[in-house]
């Protein structure tokens, strides 16, 4: 509440002042800056969320098709890394992304490049390479969830009637586990949008998304009631975001005939 009532204030100098009015959204609309930021950062989010779903679906599919104790180690395993700290992982993602890390060498080693490059450091490559690999549990997570609720009679039944493993996984698989597509997508949306710290760790010059804005706004340019007014914008798009993935949820359990 304290961030709404601020985001109606205005500073002169160096003092707060409480002058009720819209001057700090105008601003956010009119600037030149501030609204294609928040544009490239919802691209970037999506980018991310589409990446995390290419590499994690495959992996919450193992998963679900294991059995016994292998399962239950390579969910501890995915589990442990959400304990570590968050500036751990990244220290650790962009040593691996860096001139000498083990992605350079790697393409140097395999011929794909002479020399070591700068492409996946400190730039919005490097912020969604990051971002991906950081938040990749978080879509896993909800499709295993969804996946594991899917009944093996269904699947039987496909192959008893002749379907191959392509058609089942088409007809029968991925259409009842599309809420937890949706959900993972959502989650990981949510989470890249609200993220400042990795942008500001790896993104450079050229990685400046919409929460580095904010968290300038507060630090830096000590403009808190225009910062308070673009924490405002980012929970209302993360607010609206959440509400589409329910509806989009209850649809997607609507139309399988199950609860969400």
């Amino acid at each position: 509440a304290i961030f709404l009532v601020y985001s109606f204030f205005r500073v002169d100098g160096a003092r707060l002042v409480a002058e009720p009015g819209l001057q700090n959204y105008r601003r956010f609309f009119t600037d030149a800056i501030y609204l294609p930021v928040f544009l490239r950062t919802c691209v970037l989010c999506l980018e991310v969320a589409g990446l995390t779903l290419l590499l994690g679906y495959p992996v919450a599919y193992l998963l679900a098709a294991l059995r016994g104790r292998k399962k239950y180690v390579l969910l501890l395993l995915l589990v442990v890394p959400l304990l570590m700290s968050y500036i751990i992982k990244i220290y650790a993602i962009r040593s691996i992304l860096g001139g000498t890390g083990f992605l350079n060498r790697a393409l140097m080693w395999l011929g794909v490049i002479d020399q070591p490059s700068m492409l996946f450091v400190f730039n919005l490559n490097a912020v969604l390479l990051t971002l991906t690999v950081l938040l990749l549990p978080f879509a896993i997570l909800p499709i295993f969830l969804s996946l594991e609720r899917i009944p093996r009679g269904l699947i039987e039944a496909a192959a008893d009637l002749g379907g191959t493993a392509a058609h089942t996984f088409l007809l029968v698989v991925l259409p009842l586990s599309l809420p937890g597509v949706i959900a993972a997508t959502t989650f990981v949306f949510v989470l890249a949008l609200g993220d400042f710290l990795t942008p500001l760790m790896v993104g450079g010059q050229s990685g400046f998304t919409f929460g580095r804005i904010i968290y300038s706004q507060f630090g830096t340019a000590f403009n808190w009631p225009f910062g308070a007014a673009l924490s405002m914008i980012l929970a209302a798009a993360v607010m609206a975001t959440i509400a589409l993935g329910a509806w989009l949820g209850g649809r997607g359990a609507a139309w399988r005939g199950g609860p969400p």
